[in-house]
Order: structure tokens, then C-alpha cells, then sequence
């Protein structure tokens, strides 16, 4: 089995991110959605007081990365310019999240 990895990372417009895979699939996606969905337990967590009607829903519309790094040949972790930097976002998620995908030309 071939282990996923990243080739390149792009930011291709203020709220789009490109990622090219290893396995020669491209996929874009919404910075905006990224940070909606961070896998941190803190953001899970709130989440799930948003769903209860506990916490009202945060809005991320201005948010956009400031900093991404590699986390090991797994993840990458991203630094929004809001200060939030707890999520680790595996490469299976963020395949998972990809909006378009499709194959290199």
C-alpha cells in the first residue's frame, strides 16, 4: 500500500487551498471550511454546544491560514490568523473534505 502524501500546497486565492497528492489527485478547499471543521477536541466540543443551542455559532467568514506545516508524513497542521493552531489535519481528512477533486493532467 502506498502511503498518501502531499506534493505541493498552493493557495490559490484568498479561500482556496490546492493540495496536489502523491497519488496525482488534486484537491481544493475552502480555507473558510477548514477552519469550520477543525478536528481539535476544543472545536469538536464546541461543535457540539453550537448543535445543543448552548453556544452561539461561531462565524469564520475572515479567517484564512497564516501557517502551514507538516505534522510527520501524516498531517499538516494549520495556524489560522485568528491565533487558533490546536487541529491536526490528517491527509485522510482533509481527502475526506476535498470539495473538487480530480486527476493531474
Amino acid at each position: 500500500m502506498t502511503r498518501l502524501g502531499v506534493r505541493s500546497l498552493e493557495q490559490k486565492d484568498q479561500r482556496t487551498l490546492e493540495i496536489t497528492w502523491t497519488d496525482g489527485i488534486t484537491s481544493l478547499h475552502d480555507v473558510v471550511r477548514l477552519r469550520e471543521l477543525c478536528p481539535c477536541a476544543w472545536c469538536e466540543r464546541h461543535r457540539q454546544r453550537e448543535a445543543q443551542g448552548q453556544h452561539p455559532a461561531a462565524s469564520f467568514d475572515h479567517v484564512r491560514p497564516k501557517l502551514i506545516q507538516s505534522c510527520g508524513r501524516y498531517a499538516l497542521r494549520i495556524t489560522f490568523d485568528d491565533g487558533h493552531h490546536q487541529g491536526i489535519y490528517t491527509f485522510a481528512y482533509l481527502r475526506s473534505l476535498s470539495e473538487r477533486t480530480s486527476a493531474d493532467a
